[in-house]
């Protein structure tokens, strides 16, 4: 299905990021993914290729505007164009914690990487969408991204801030044939999920058992889809369908 298309996803080298990466792999993509650590991310690359699939790997920080520009050049290089571009990458920050002892630092990083991040990855990935009138980029939000919960602190209001940049660009690109849309991936058992929920007594999904949503949302057949929020443990898609 996903033949030539050409991936892009943050935060690939561990928890969900790392299983889109190998998911899109086998759907015979072209991946272009990049996380902070050099050594996991190498190890990614290593299972994509192992796969079968394409992969350039640049290990960058997408907080920092030259290290986004540096991956997407390399990217684009490699591979001409980005088709699909995952805002996968993400921080929880300090906590559980309430926000009256939250750290003024900690506070302006978790707002840096989960909102600023994403801001700079789009902006620089769509001058080539918008020349070729298509492509599909997908946010990561959260529950705690319409619901604010206690001792979340800066990670929930990061994600209530993801959701209105999707809304807003949304509106922005109607009609441009980019879509830009968001997942809430739910609860599920990464390195993440232990930070804000340190002591979780009830089962959690696996990242690799909801990927459904993330395939429709790339694929053509939510080409007319944009602006719109998505429950990952909620989507089911029957492929051919071209509706949720």
């Amino acid at each position: 299905m996903f033949d030539n298309s050409v991936i892009m996803i943050t935060g690939a080298s561990k928890g969900l990021g790392k299983e889109l990466a190998l998911q899109f792999a086998r759907e015979g993509a072209k991946l272009a993914i990049t996380a902070r650590n050099q050594g996991p991310l190498n190890a990614v690359e290593k299972e994509i290729r192992a796969i079968g699939a394409e992969v350039v790997s640049t290990a960058a920080d997408m907080s920092v505007p030259g290290d986004v520009d540096r991956f997407v050049s390399v990217s684009e290089a490699a591979f001409g164009r980005i088709d699909v571009l995952i805002n996968n990458a993400s921080i929880f920050g300090p906590g559980p914690r309430l926000l009256a002892d939250y750290p003024d630092d900690d506070f302006l990083k978790v707002l840096n990487v989960n909102t600023f991040n994403p801001f700079i990855v789009t902006k620089r990935v769509l001058p080539g969408m918008m020349t070729r009138n298509a492509g599909s980029i997908i946010n990561l939000t959260s529950e705690a991204g319409k619901t604010g919960f206690a001792e979340w602190g800066a990670y929930g209001i990061s994600k209530f801030a993801v959701e209105g940049l999707t809304q807003t660009w949304g509106d922005e690109l109607n009609g441009t044939g980019v879509r830009i849309n968001m997942v809430d991936p739910g609860e599920m058992d990464t390195g993440m999920h232990e930070e804000a929920v340190p002591e979780c007594d009830y089962p959690l999904a696996k990242p690799h058992e909801h990927m459904d949503v993330f395939l429709y949302l790339a694929s053509d057949a939510a080409q007319n889809v944009s602006g719109k929020r998505f429950e990952a443990q909620e989507f089911k898609w029957k492929r051919g369908e071209g509706d949720e």
